[in-house]
């Protein structure tokens, strides 16, 4: 295909969400997901190159154009609208499901020391977090995890992209 890299930079510069190698694929039938990934890391790439105020990441599973943190200030002025607002206590229990998912309630409470519904039902309000299932225990108490939209906000490809506690410890030091 000969402007393969001008349809992936459209797809991705109009999804609301991150784009994945599996749906690129289905749409650009008979091109390989080699392909497109090549291309992906030649347009990311080229982007970081640039000194402009947009980039291409590879972030929650998928692609994304992303605006550098310098350039929030004038962004929020066109949007009009505050960043994502996460009380110590969200984040505090945001953190705990992160590392310990998939993850029941009583868990989050033993950890944090206080009860969590509101909390929960809050970052469930901002698509942080969501419900995985129920445990196979009696009772079968609901467990939960994070969500595509928690790697978005934090800027995360994966999971395993979250700081170990050795990193954390060498932050400190």
């Amino acid at each position: 295909m000969d402007n393969l890299k001008a349809v992936i930079e459209a797809l991705v510069f109009v999804s609301d969400t991150p784009v994945t190698l599996a749906v690129m694929e289905k749409i650009l039938e008979g091109v390989s997901r080699k392909e497109i990934s090549s291309t992906l890391d030649e347009l990311m790439g080229e982007y970081e190159r640039r000194p402009g105020g947009v980039f291409l990441k590879e972030i929650a599973g998928g692609y994304q154009f992303r605006t550098g943190e310098a350039l929030a200030p004038w962004i929020l002025k066109l949007k009009g609208q505050k960043p994502m607002d996460l009380t110590p206590a969200a984040m505090e229990t945001l953190a705990v499901v992160a590392y310990r998912q998939p993850v029941m309630k009583s868990e989050i409470e033993k950890v944090r020391g206080v009860d969590v519904s509101g909390i929960l039902r809050g970052l469930m309000e901002k698509k942080l977090v969501r419900i995985m299932g129920r445990k196979n225990v009696p009772g079968r108490p609901i467990i939960y995890g994070t969500t595509g939209r928690f790697l978005e906000v934090f800027g995360l490809k994966a999971l395993s992209d979250l700081p170990t506690l050795r990193e954390f410890k060498e932050l400190e030091e």
